[in-house]
């Protein structure tokens, strides 16, 4: 960036007042666990690996953005698709979804990985890829995210729990939810370039 480049961050927009009120929410619940980390909701869910990790998906965007495009305006879209899976996935360990109701498991593996994969896509669209090109990388995103996401469950919790004896059946289909959600996401935003193509030709 050469000097006196003006930074746009849309500050008056609504959505990224919506942006910062997501990341916001997640600070705040994941102090609820902090606060309360004996309550029966956050056990056995590796809740310390959370509170550690989780932070970084609100600053992976602005610091992407800063370090590489800050010549172009913010991208809030991406942004707001990025943090969002971890709101969900706070809230429902924060409101007992996942002991409670029995497909809230399964939902945030298809929703939250075409949420994620929408965001990859949505960033790597200003590049000008052929449409074909944005739906492999989209396909290959959350097909390479969804495995490292099991492994990294494994490790955090899952290899010392009572869950272990049925995590085979739960990670295959936890994998095939995962990448069908970022199949969908890819098509979509893949469609969205070939429509882009055709009007330009």
């Amino acid at each position: 960036m050469t000097r006196g480049t003006p930074v746009t961050v849309p500050i008056r927009n609504p959505l990224f007042a919506l942006d910062v009120a997501l990341k916001l929410a997640l600070v705040a619940l994941l102090l609820l666990a902090v606060v309360f980390p004996d309550w029966e909701q956050f056990e056995g869910k590796a809740i310390g690996t959370r509170i550690l990790t989780y932070p970084l998906s609100g600053i992976l965007v602005p610091a992407g953005w800063w370090l590489f495009f800050r010549r172009r305006p913010f991208p809030v879209a991406p942004d707001i698709v990025v943090i969002l899976p971890f709101v969900i996935d706070t809230a429902g360990n924060a409101a007992n979804l996942y002991n409670t109701i029995w497909w809230w498991d399964d939902a945030n593996h298809f929703v939250n990985w075409g949420l994620l994969t929408g965001a990859f896509a949505l960033t790597i669209r200003p590049l000008r890829l052929p449409w074909w090109n944005v739906l492999a990388l989209g396909v290959w995103f959350g097909g390479a995210t969804a495995i490292a996401w099991e492994v990294l469950e494994y490790f955090a919790f899952i290899r010392n729990s009572p869950e272990l004896e049925t995590a085979y059946t739960d990670t295959l289909g936890d994998l095939v939810l995962g990448l069908s959600g970022s199949a969908i996401a890819s098509t979509l935003i893949a469609a969205s370039v070939w429509r882009r193509e055709k009007r330009g030709r």
